[in-house]
Formats: structure tokens, C-alpha cells, sequence
């Protein structure tokens, strides 16, 4: 049907301009503000000890902000984790908690959770990508989550969504999202 080796470009056309969409447009399907967030327990690990942390019991303390980040020791995660870890103590003045999911398995989270979360939050593992899944943050066609913010109210209603390939705004966006929501509207 095609001349030799014009079939084989159009794949690989293909293939890279499927590539170049899912990363051109970072969860373009995540749950959107106002929806109801998925419930989850997973592995987590805080100053590299494991525990099992659910959304649910951690909504009776207040706020919590749970970002997706495609995985653990990588450029723009590392630089995330740091920025998580130095606002860390304004998010918890607020009654929030951080936490942050990758596919990475507990093993290497507990080391990001030292090293690059410098102690101060907790990482989760969602090797299967379910609660990516869950919360439509996963990255179409690729086996990882992508960069998502949520901000999700005690009541399991997310407040604030930030979906963005670089890490510099996530903080940020999110301090401001949990501060807007613990600071009542001026008569």
C-alpha cells in the first residue's frame, strides 16, 4: 500500500506527534475543581519510614495537598520536592498536609523522602498508577503520573487544581490555594 519504508515513517510520525501531545498539554483530563476526590490508601513513607497513609483520615486534620510528580531523583521532581520541603511549616500554620505520589516503589521513596523531601513531608507509592488513574493525573500513553496539584478541602472536595510540566509554580499556586480557603471572605 505504501512505498518501502513510507509506512514505517508514518508510525514513527505517529508515535512522536502522540508523544509530543501528552506533553504539550499535561493533564488535560484532571479532576477538575469542585469534583469529589477519589478515596486511597497506599505505602507512604515519611524521613524514610514507611507507613500506610489514607486520604480519608488524613481530611479529619484539615486541607491536604496531594501533587502527582512522574518519579523520584529526576530534574524537575527533585526541584518540586525541594520547594514542597521549604514551605512544608507555612502549609502545616494552615492545618494542611503535603503529600506526593509518584510510581516509584516504597524502597526508592524512602530515600526521596530524606534526601530530597529533607524529612519535612510525605511521599507515596502508586507503582500501578491507580490513584493517578483515580484522579485522571496520569500522562496518556506513558507509564507515569504527570505533574498535578490538588488542594482538596476536609469535606473531599478539591478546591484548586494546578497541572503544569515545570515545578515552579505548584508551591506557590497551592500555599495560595490552602491560605484562600483557611482566610474568611471580608464582610
Amino acid at each position: 500500500m505504501f512505498p518501502n519504508g513510507i509506512h514505517s515513517r508514518a508510525r514513527l510520525t505517529l508515535a512522536a506527534a502522540a508523544l509530543a501531545l501528552a506533553f504539550a498539554a499535561p493533564a488535560w483530563a484532571a479532576l477538575k475543581a469542585g469534583s469529589k476526590a477519589p478515596d486511597f490508601t497506599t505505602r507512604a513513607t515519611l524521613a524514610g519510614t514507611p507507613f500506610d497513609f489514607t486520604l480519608a483520615e488524613a481530611l479529619k486534620k484539615g486541607p491536604v495537598v496531594l501533587y502527582f510528580y512522574p518519579a523520584a531523583f529526576t530534574k524537575g521532581c527533585t526541584v518540586e520536592a525541594h520547594l514542597f520541603a521549604e514551605a512544608t511549616d507555612d502549609f502545616a500554620a494552615l492545618g494542611a498536609t503535603v503529600i506526593g505520589v509518584s510510581k516509584d516503589n516504597i524502597e526508592t521513596l524512602n530515600r526521596f523522602s530524606v534526601s530530597e523531601c529533607r524529612n519535612k513531608f510525605a511521599v507515596a507509592a502508586d507503582p500501578d498508577l491507580a490513584i493517578a488513574r483515580a484522579f485522571d493525573a496520569k500522562v496518556p500513553l506513558l507509564s507515569y503520573a504527570d505533574r498535578t496539584s490538588f488542594v482538596i478541602l476536609p469535606d473531599s472536595t478539591i478546591s484548586y487544581v494546578h497541572s503544569a510540566l515545570s515545578p515552579n509554580e505548584h508551591v506557590k499556586n497551592t500555599l495560595a490555594a490552602v491560605k484562600a480557603w483557611k482566610t474568611p471572605p471580608a464582610p
